[in-house]
């Protein structure tokens, strides 16, 4: 091989402090590992030295705890986006000391190409192989890596032996041109094939590979319980209605799901309903359910950025990787996010909420309006471009001190105009075609735990004239009361 092959710490010597590192990683799956840790290490040791040492990161979503983890115990993240999941990088964002700015995945490729985030010193990239005139084969996800590699004065690869070379084929690279030369986005199903199966980039770039055996750090999703098995039989009940109405055809339409043990329950459900036919996913993550169905041919194909699945599972896959490479696809998440296709295509976008108000706004983003928990992901991508558009969340949470369901969200992601179906384990909240008035006695009457629900009916009901039955100064009531003492509960 013709590029120097580094230690992970002699790796990080070249990045300095102040520089702008793009990280590939979309979830843990094919995050960076090796550099980031050797970088957290010489932060550390250049902060006991009494000499700064931050860098920006950018990365494809959220990483693991190697990445975003270790950097952000170090301090060495003086500015992040555009999503996180962890829980020491959460405190340094909620407290100031990292400055973060949140946008929808979709968007985050061309803006990088556009200048807007500033130059990119280094990308930092996990791969399974790579060959002398380079040409890159990526490993368990695509993310944000074309972008990276195209931006960046410097190239470093993690070439990561714990993922098989044999997985060349699954990837589907392809970056659009930008504006006024951009041309449409050929894809007509979640099948199509448009772009490379390796990420090829200018052999010059590359200023080493640092060789590591490392699994993505992926932990298991939260099992179903009574909750998330209701929200998912109600999700399969209201798609069956749709059918049975003529507003989905009979063939089913394409899904996008979002990542957590809901949207495994939800995928479950759909899977084992006899009313809603084999279907494609048309997505970001490609998570544990998603796998199970495509053995069974619930799900007959799959395309998204990332291979989300625990540590047995891809092992599995990887031992059966002819089957599951004419049944998946991984693409860079400014296609597999992409407004153009989702409508084109017309996918049914399942996501979940923080909280929802009586209006349908919905807050996917922050705890009691000010604390950052992850960002807003690809949701909003889906959201506004979707066939339809459905959000799940249970009820309540913390044990019914907190009611999902409230007169108007703490921090709006999704605004009631883009937010068409509410489901909780209660029920189903058709919002099309509602009024404000209408679609607040809806969501209350059918998705409101019964605990809240006299209390949501009294503040909607208590308001007179006005298109939108609002009252500002008892609208954060239930959230200032949570605030006080704990509970929202009267």
């Amino acid at each position: 091989m013709r590029f120097p092959e580094l230690t992970a710490e002699e790796a990080a010597t070249l990045i300095e402090n102040g520089n702008t590192v793009g990280f590939s990683g979309f979830t843990p799956a094919g995050s960076a590992k090796a550099i980031p840790r050797a970088l957290a290490a010489r932060a550390a040791e250049s902060h006991a030295a009494g000499k700064p040492f931050r860098i920006g990161v950018v990365t494809g979503a959220s990483t693991g705890d190697s990445l975003d983890g270790e950097l952000a115990r170090a301090d060495a993240i003086a500015w992040r986006t555009p999503y996180q999941s962890d829980k020491f990088l959460r405190k340094a964002i909620n407290t100031g000391k990292t400055r973060f700015f949140d946008m929808h995945l979709s968007m985050l490729p061309q803006n990088i190409r556009y200048g807007f985030l500033g130059p990119f010193d280094f990308a930092v990239i996990e791969a399974c192989d790579v060959t002398d005139n380079g040409e890159i084969v990526l490993s368990t996800s695509i993310g944000a890596s074309p972008t990276f590699c195209t931006v960046a004065d410097n190239i470093l690869i993690e070439l990561n032996e714990h993922h098989p070379v044999q997985l060349r084929g699954i990837h589907d690279v392809y970056e659009p041109n930008d504006p006024p030369h951009r041309d449409p986005i050929p894809i007509l199903s979640a099948r199509d094939r448009i772009g490379s199966p390796v990420l090829r980039v200018d052999p010059a770039k590359i200023r080493g590979i640092v060789r590591t055996n490392l699994a993505d750090e992926i932990g298991g999703f939260k099992p179903h319980d009574e909750v998330t098995n209701r929200i998912g039989e109600n999700v399969a009940r209201f798609l069956c209605g749709e059918i049975e109405a003529g507003r989905v055809p009979r063939g089913f339409l394409p899904v996008q799901s979002g990542v957590g043990n809901i949207a495994n329950a939800v995928l479950g459900a759909m899977g084992s309903n006899p009313g809603i036919p084999p279907f494609e996913m048309y997505s970001e993550v490609i998570q544990d359910s998603v796998i199970g169905l495509l053995r069974d041919g619930s799900i007959t194909y799959a395309s998204g950025t990332s291979l989300t699945v625990s540590p047995e599972l891809l092992q599995e896959i990887y031992a059966d990787l002819p089957f599951f490479k004419e049944r998946m696809i991984l693409r860079p998440q400014e296609i597999s996010n992409n407004p153009e296709v989702i409508r084109r295509i017309g996918i049914i976008s399942i996501n979940t909420a923080i909280e929802t108000d009586v209006f349908g706004n919905v807050n996917s983003t922050h705890v009691m309006g000010k604390d950052l928990m992850n960002g807003i992901g690809g949701s909003g991508d889906f959201t506004r471009n979707a066939f339809i558009s459905i959000f799940t969340c249970p009820s309540v949470a913390k044990g019914g001190a907190i009611s999902t369901i409230v007169p108007l969200v703490s921090h709006v992601d999704h605004s009631e105009h883009s937010v068409q179906v509410i489901i909780t384990e209660q029920g189903i909240a058709d919002l099309r075609g509602k009024n404000p008035l209408e679609r607040a006695e809806t969501i209350v009457g059918n998705c409101a735990h019964p605990s809240y629900k006299d209390a949501l009916f009294k503040y909607v009901r208590t308001v007179e004239g006005g298109q939108t039955p609002q009252t500002l100064n008892l609208a954060f009531a239930m959230h200032q009361r949570f605030l006080e003492t704990g509970s929202m509960q009267e």
